[in-house]
């Protein structure tokens, strides 16, 4: 006998697939965007000179745009629809307008620039050169430089304050910061720090800056407002990266030789505790709203997420081969984790601390920029 197939249960099968499907979309859709909006990832990768570029709605790369060798310094523009960028090797900044993927500008800025940074406002770029011993200002409507000024010797990172008044430089050959005027870079104050400072990191108050070694198991706290030296704080490990809890009462740093994390009360400058979290801690990146701080493990291939209020650490999550710089999106959706080891882009549901893809980008992936527009 010939079975008659069910329309009605055939119908209620197809709407139900098709919920499903919808459903699982919007799961994995961050909950903050709107149609219209777009939101990539944009990963610069220093073995080849290039800038990926991959939508996290499709979790797909749409181009490979060549910026110069040595790409370094990613940073989504506050205001404009704009990636800018550096060529340490050509000693150049450039600028992606997202809508196009098409570089829009080359700003000569001087010798080995490593890192740049914006001003609150979003109308001014400043970028140091160590090879030069230059620091400039670049207009970015303009995209032209309107001021240079000298640091000390071999500035590694010009670094905005929060409300815009002061640049801070760390000077890395002769272990001092200098403090610029924003308008005219002149110096306001040079202070001496712990031995080949790099990375800084600036309290929300605009009181005080932290500064790492790059050679020592130290950080400087630098007084803003006295321009002086507070102390050089042991902590036991090197400083591998500084993130900053949004209130500004602690500082978190992970640190690969002493396999952790490294705590520091920004009221009493010590270290107020340390948490054991595996091989080789090396960057982190926290969300605000559950208090979770999320850390790479380039040697163990995962992310540690750890509760920063409770100081409870939760399984990690396996990622690639060596996860290095991580981020958020906007809205804390989305976590992402640059593979250097495997050449990815990682991208995980923070919901549910799952791996939901690994995106290939070019060669020797490091630094990384997200941009919503």
């Amino acid at each position: 006998m010939k079975l008659r197939p069910n329309w009605r249960v055939l119908a209620v099968v197809l709407i139900l697939a098709i919920i499903a499907g919808r459903q699982i979309a919007v799961e994995l859709r961050p909950s903050f965007l709107r149609p219209g909006l777009h939101l990539r990832a944009y990963v610069g990768n220093t073995a080849d000179g290039t800038l990926s570029v991959v939508d996290l709605v499709t979790l797909s790369s749409v181009a490979t745009i060549s910026v110069g060798s040595g790409p370094s310094g990613l940073r989504a523009h506050p205001t404009r629809n704009e990636i800018w960028g550096l060529s340490s090797t050509g000693g150049y900044a450039w600028v992606l307008d997202v809508k196009t993927n098409r570089l829009v500008a080359h700003i000569a800025v001087g010798a080995a620039p490593y890192a740049l940074d914006f001003s609150p406002d979003g109308r001014r770029a400043y970028v140091a050169s160590p090879g030069s011993n230059t620091v400039v200002a670049i207009d970015c409507a303009t995209r032209q430089v309107v001021a240079s000024g000298r640091a000390g010797r071999g500035p590694w990172i010009a670094r905005v304050s929060p409300d815009g008044s002061v640049i801070v430089v760390s000077n890395r050959d002769d272990s001092t910061v200098s403090l610029l005027d924003p308008l005219t870079l002149v110096s306001r104050g040079v202070i001496g720090v712990v031995p080949h400072p790099e990375q800084i990191e600036i309290l929300p108050d605009n009181s005080k800056a932290y500064v790492t070694s790059g050679i020592a198991d130290e950080i400087s706290v630098v007084d803003l407002r006295r321009k002086v030296l507070i102390v050089n704080l042991g902590l036991g490990g090197t400083p591998y990266d500084l993130i900053l809890k949004p209130d500004g009462g602690e500082l978190y740093i992970p640190s690969s030789n002493a396999h952790g994390l490294l705590i520091v009360n920004t009221q009493t400058n010590e270290v107020g505790d340390f948490l054991l979290l595996g091989m080789s801690p090396s960057a982190g990146t926290l969300e605000a709203s559950s208090g979770t701080l999320y850390v790479s493990d380039s040697a163990a291939a995962h992310i540690v997420p750890v509760a920063i209020d409770a100081r409870q650490i939760g399984r990690p999550i396996t990622v690639g081969q060596g996860p290095q710089t991580c981020s958020l999106t906007p809205g804390g959706d989305i976590l992402l984790a640059v593979d250097t080891a495997s050449s990815d882009l990682a991208v995980i549901r923070v919901k549910t601390s799952s791996l939901i893809t690994l995106i290939p980008v070019g060669a020797g992936p490091r630094d990384l920029a997200i941009k919503m527009f």
